[in-house]
């Protein structure tokens, strides 16, 4: 349970807003009932009953978009209809629905929900004591939407910068390990569903530690984003690059195998011959390649991988060794 509210942000954000209402609701359900207004009391249970509902449902199908959306329009048609039960005293109930709406939906929706509940409660002429006290809550609304849209529009900035240092190589541009890992998880969860196979290449660049060495960390930096440009011009947009570590870089192709895997990486091996470069010559780079097996794991795709292109470096570089024994075995240097 922990582990999902760690890495999923909206359902952390539906599940604690859930529970802050069903504490907040329930003690009023009770109370409106105990003072003989069964009225409002059966308007509370079925803000609270949508609530909870709202929070099994993210739980049980992980669809925290149409929960979260759920979640908001009964907040707030809630807080209209305390409004309109409750006159005065339940106008209170629709600031903190203002601020929660920016944190379940997107900001345009969230800012239409707040101006629709804000327009119905002062269509409600039982609501306000006095023309000045409507314009009062109508302004005061206004103010609170739009510091909470101010916050949560910074809030998902920082969020997606967070996310973006956390899951992108700064150097490279492309995902790094831990994106790596998610994606992985995902392709075997997609082939296991479709059928569709999927290969996985860990690729190396020789001699790379010399050529930090000789010519320094530059020419080395250059060389990494010069591959990863070669790379990316010459697969689809539907094969991930991801950079390992170092030298190293795993790159996933879904939907090939047999024949037109091979005409693949040996295209591949061939680019980076011709255009890849530095002041001492030409970089050439060994390939390790595996398809991903029928129920076979993520850690032993990656490990057959990983000896394969163990194998290709053992035995002269340059080369693509292929894991699988339906796959041409070794593709010598030209």
């Amino acid at each position: 349970m922990f582990h999902r509210l760690k890495n999923d942000f909206r359902l952390s954000i539906i599940t604690l807003l859930g529970i802050s209402a069903i504490v907040g609701i329930t003690p009023f359900v009770i109370l409106r009932f105990v003072e003989g207004n069964p009225l409002a009391g059966f308007v509370d249970l079925g803000i609270l009953s949508g609530i909870v509902g709202s929070l099994a449902y993210a739980w049980v199908t992980g669809d925290t978009y149409r929960s979260g959306m759920f979640l908001a329009i009964i907040i707030c048609a809630g807080a209209v209809t305390v409004g309109a039960v409750m006159g005065e005293a339940g106008l209170f109930w629709i600031f903190p629905c203002l601020v929660t709406t920016f944190f379940l939906v997107s900001s345009r929706l969230a800012a239409i929900l707040n101006l629709l509940s804000v327009l119905a409660l002062m269509s409600i002429e039982t609501a306000f004591s006095s023309t000045v006290q409507m314009w009062t809550f109508a302004t005061t609304a206004t103010v609170v939407s739009a510091c909470a849209y101010v916050f949560a529009y910074r809030n998902q900035d920082q969020r997606e910068r967070l996310e973006h240092l956390a899951t992108i190589d700064p150097l490279t541009g492309v995902k790094n390990r831990r994106s790596m890992d998610e994606e992985l998880d995902a392709a075997a969860a997609n082939a296991e569903r479709s059928g569709l196979p999927y290969a996985l290449v860990m690729l190396d660049i020789d001699h790379f530690k010399k050529i930090n060495d000789v010519y320094g960390h530059g020419v080395g930096d250059n060389v990494l984003t010069d591959l990863v440009a070669l790379v990316e011009r010459n697969t689809r947009k539907s094969d991930q690059l991801f950079r390992y570590g170092g030298e190293e870089f795993v790159l996933l192709l879904p939907g090939v195998d047999g024949s037109s895997l091979q005409a693949v990486m040996n295209n591949l091996q061939q680019v980076l011959r011709r255009h890849l470069k530095y002041p001492g010559g030409p970089v050439t780079s060994s390939f390790g390649v595996a398809l991903l097996g029928h129920g076979e794991s993520v850690e032993s795709w990656l490990a057959r991988a990983d000896e394969a292109l163990y194998q290709a470096k053992e035995t002269g570089r340059d080369r693509i060794v292929f894991a699988d024994k339906n796959t041409q075995l070794v593709a010598e240097p030209a």
